[in-house]
Parts: structure tokens; C-alpha cells; sequence
């Protein structure tokens, strides 16, 4: 389920990041935006099932873009930030359709609960046709797609080829209908789309890809579907592994983008095609720190702007850096800067 996040303030975006159970409810967060004008851009070129929106905006704010989504998207579910115990407000937000108000700052356990019922409502309006694949095809669509992604990601080909083996050989079991191979079809297309799109490859023929409509069996779907499957992912690995020079601006953005989570070197090197000491010398050289040290900087950097906040509390500020041991992210504050979290919050609040 794809996720958008609009809010002005950068911080309760992050927040929102951090907190939010995404894997768990198997929701992606597609895009963010600062105001209702970005918000519909978004939704345009991504089409989410769920937008999570601030009401107070500069432009077009969340009461205008909360009327705008219900009259054309009205499958979209919404989750209303606010930082106004407003009933007005609140009674807008639940007149247009809203899951749920949540009043900053956004607490964790508030914000999955809404997530979980915008996660209950979206398979609720489509449990009629999940079920014709879930139930009667009697294949867990999911559990194939999350190994598919995986595989793609790690570009293990045979693996992938085997997993392609292994849904025909299910589906040959259950022979679903015309109608289910369809849909499968269609989900797995999709799925191959996003892929591409994540990896940035570009492969003519799959762009326009059609559903044959002489496929009458799980067999022949599997085979059609693993076809398209390993023609992207050749071309991302000739596109890894034929690279003339490593492009360390898009490691950086990859490290950038993920800074929250453990980083490991091992795991860049194999993403980008290289050995793990050519990666580490060649991050050094160009950024003066390596890849351990950078993250270290870039966590403890994104802490103090949030620690200039005195709304978000520093256990908070701790987990949104990626610490879920608050009395290590103290040590490690403290060894960084030479104070603890309180002390540089008390010494930014004088700076104002």
C-alpha cells in the first residue's frame, strides 16, 4: 500500500517516518510533500492508497486538499496531523472521510493504530476480489511478491528463476480461472514496474508491457511473467557490473535515504558492484569520512535539528536518528558534541 506524507514541517515528516510501522502494515511511503499544491502532484504520478496530511498549510492546506481528494480520489484513504485541538477541524477532517485525527506530537502508537485502520479498510473494500485470488486460486500472492522484490533487489537471478518454478508448480495446483490469472498478471506487472522504477532501469521492451490473452494456465503465466523478470534484471546487473566509474553521488543519496537504518558496508558493495575496501577508500576520499563515520555525522547532525524543537521529546529524537537505546544515543551524543541531548537543547533554545 503506498503512502504519502504532507506536512510543511520537516520534522513531523521524520517523525512520521520513524514511527510509522511500514513493513509490518506492508505500506511504502512513495513521496512527501510541503503543502497541498505538492500533495496533488504526488498523487497524481503515484496514485496512493493512503495520503497522511498537516490541515495548517501555507496554500492550498489540508481542508482544501482533503475536498479536492474525496471528489477525485475517492478510494484514497486519509489520515488528518494536526497541531490544533480544533472540534471544527476535527468535525472537517471525519466529514470528508478522514480514518482519523491525530493531534502533534504525533504519537507512535496513535499513528499505527490509524495506519492499521486505513490497512483494515483498504483490503476491506477489496476483499471481494483479493478473496477470488487469495482463496480460491489458493495462493498467498503476498509471500511470492515480498521473495520476487527481495530477489530483484539482491540480483540473484537463479534464485528468482526458481521462485518463477515454484509459483507455476503452485499454481498448476490450484488451476485459477481466466479471470484470477488476470489479476495475478496484473499485480506482478505492477510490481515489475515498481522495480524498475526503484533501480532505475530502463528496458525499451518492458515498457508497454500487454497481458497475452492466450494464457490459460498458472504454467504459462509463470513462464511469461519470469521472462519479463529476468530481461529487467540482466539489464540492471550489466548496468551494475559495466559501470565505467562508481557513481558515489548515488551511493551517498542511497546512505542519505536510509541513514535510520543499520548501513552496512557489505551490503553497498554488493548493491553497487564493487568490493567492499574500493567502496570504503573511494567514499573516504571523496566525502573525508567513511561510511560508518558519514552516518554517525549525518545521525547526530539530523538530532540536534530536531533537539532544537522542544515539542519532540529526546527519546523521540533518539528513535526517529535510529537508536532504539536511548542511553547509548546519550553516549554517543555526548562523545559527538561534547554534551548530552539536554545540554545542546538547552544551549540552541539561548541561540533563538
Amino acid at each position: 500500500m503506498k503512502v504519502i506524507i504532507v506536512d510543511d514541517e520537516g520534522w513531523t515528516r521524520d517523525i512520521i517516518k520513524r514511527f510509522g510501522a511500514w513493513e509490518s502494515h506492508d505500506m511504502e511511503i512513495v513521496g512527501e510533500a510541503e503543502d497541498g499544491a505538492g500533495a496533488l502532484e504526488l498523487i497524481e504520478a503515484h496514485t496512493p492508497d493512503i495520503v497522511i496530511t498537516d490541515m495548517r498549510m501555507p496554500g492550498i492546506d489540508g481542508v482544501e486538499l482533503m475536498r479536492v481528494v474525496k471528489g477525485r480520489y475517492p478510494d484514497i484513504r486519509m489520515i488528518v496531523i494536526s497541531g490544533y485541538d480544533d472540534f471544527e477541524l476535527a468535525r472537517h477532517a471525519l466529514l470528508h472521510g478522514a480514518i482519523d485525527y491525530i493531534l502533534k506530537p504525533v504519537d507512535a502508537t496513535e499513528l499505527n493504530a490509524a495506519l492499521d485502520r486505513c490497512r483494515l479498510s483498504l483490503l476491506s473494500a477489496d476483499k471481494e476480489e483479493q478473496l477470488v485470488i487469495d482463496l480460491e486460486a489458493g495462493l498467498s500472492v503476498k509471500k511470492h511478491m515480498d521473495l520476487l522484490r527481495s530477489l530483484f533487489r539482491d540480483m540473484n537471478q537463479e534464485r528468482l528463476i526458481e521462485q518463477f518454478r515454484q509459483l507455476g508448480m503452485e499454481m498448476a495446483d490450484k488451476q485459477p480461472s481466466k479471470k484470477e490469472l488476470q489479476r495475478l498478471a496484473r499485480e506482478f506487472l505492477i510490481l515489475l514496474k515498481e522495480l524498475m522504477e526503484e533501480n532505475s532501469v530502463s528496458v525499451e521492451e518492458l515498457r508497454h508491457v500487454a497481458i497475452p490473452d492466450g494464457i490459460l494456465s498458472g504454467e504459462e503465466l509463470s513462464e511469461f511473467l519470469k521472462a519479463k523478470f529476468v530481461v529487467a534484471l540482466d539489464s540492471l546487473v550489466q548496468q551494475r557490473k559495466f559501470k565505467t566509474k562508481l557513481n558515489l553521488e548515488e551511493v551517498r543519496r542511497h546512505i542519505d535515504s536510509r541513514f535510520q537504518e543499520p548501513v552496512a558496508l557489505e551490503e553497498l558493495a554488493h548493491r553497487f558492484y564493487v568490493s567492499k575496501e574500493y567502496l570504503s577508500k573511494a567514499f573516504k576520499l571523496e566525502y573525508g569520512r567513511n561510511v560508518t563515520d558519514y552516518v554517525l555525522h549525518l545521525r547526530m547532525e539530523k538530532a540536534m535539528e530536531w533537539l532544537a524543537d522542544e515539542q519532540i521529546p529526546i527519546k523521540s529524537v533518539a528513535e526517529m536518528a535510529g537508536y532504539e537505546d536511548v542511553s547509548y544515543f546519550y553516549r554517543v551524543f555526548k562523545k559527538h558534541f561534547g554534551m548530552s541531548p539536554g545540554e545542546m537543547r538547552v544551549e540552541l533554545k539561548g541561540l533563538k
